[in-house]
């Protein structure tokens, strides 16, 4: 069994979204037993699938950086149900993030968004969560800057909705100072949300004729990625296995 793991969000366009998600990787493998489960915010909360499953799992986050809910409390959430079933076998896969599938799976958004390469009046805004665990915010950072050295737009900054920086006030005035006459979005983000709707807020605040690309979403290429995720824990040497 694949069992995946998302964050969960109070707007529950992320949840239809990550639940489309999952049916893409059930249409890749239709022999294959997929749930969806979430932190928090959202249901069917994880541990309480967790704790229900029958035989071996899978577990596969759906995060895209190794920050405090991969490291914390999936491994929490999976102690406490091994407490009450020491039976249980349980394997984690390692997070979404880093991997090129990510980054093509955001500029074809931006693309869809009528915002492609060598437009050097566009400054691409590279939204993201934020988080308290700076590797994932430098992972961010890295990724708009390989960007602005290739992808030919007047420049590309991070900006972070919460927990860390820069916030988006700075990243639109970086790109305007470096020569940005037009404001593209592009949202490190897998679904809708709060944290994202926050940064586009502001962003249409600063920038009113903004260009929002969509979130990565539903994405074919993500189906795979989660089912590569899923099959290198299972193939895993068995001291890979949660215990």
């Amino acid at each position: 069994m694949l069992l995946a793991v998302a964050h969960g969000s109070r707007d529950p366009r992320s949840a239809a979204t990550i639940s489309t998600l999952m049916d893409v990787v059930r249409t890749l493998r239709p022999d294959l037993e997929v749930r969806l489960s979430f932190l928090e915010l959202s249901a069917p909360r994880f541990g309480e699938v967790l704790s229900r499953v029958d035989g071996p799992v899978t577990v596969v986050p759906l995060l895209l950086s190794h920050a405090y809910h991969a490291g914390v409390d999936v491994p929490g959430s999976i102690e406490a149900v091994r407490r009450g079933r020491p039976e249980v076998d349980v394997r984690v896969a390692e997070v979404l993030g880093p991997d090129p599938v990510l980054e093509s799976s955001v500029l074809r958004r931006l693309a869809e968004a009528e915002v492609g390469p060598r437009e050097p009046d566009t400054g691409v805004v590279l939204a993201a969560a934020g988080s308290a665990h700076e590797p994932a915010n430098a992972l961010v950072r890295d990724i708009a800057s390989r960007w602005a050295a290739s992808g030919g737009w007047a420049g590309v900054e991070p900006a972070f909705a919460a927990a860390a920086d820069p916030a988006v006030d700075v990243a639109v005035e970086r790109l305007r100072a470096a020569g940005a006459r037009r404001i593209a979005v592009a949202p490190w983000f897998l679904a809708p949300g709060l944290l994202l709707t926050r940064v586009v807020d502001r962003v249409r605040d600063l920038a009113p004729d903004a260009t929002i690309a969509a979130p990565i979403g539903a994405d074919i290429e993500l189906a795979q990625l989660v089912l590569r995720r899923f099959h290198a824990a299972e193939c895993a040497p068995p001291r890979r296995r949660y215990a």
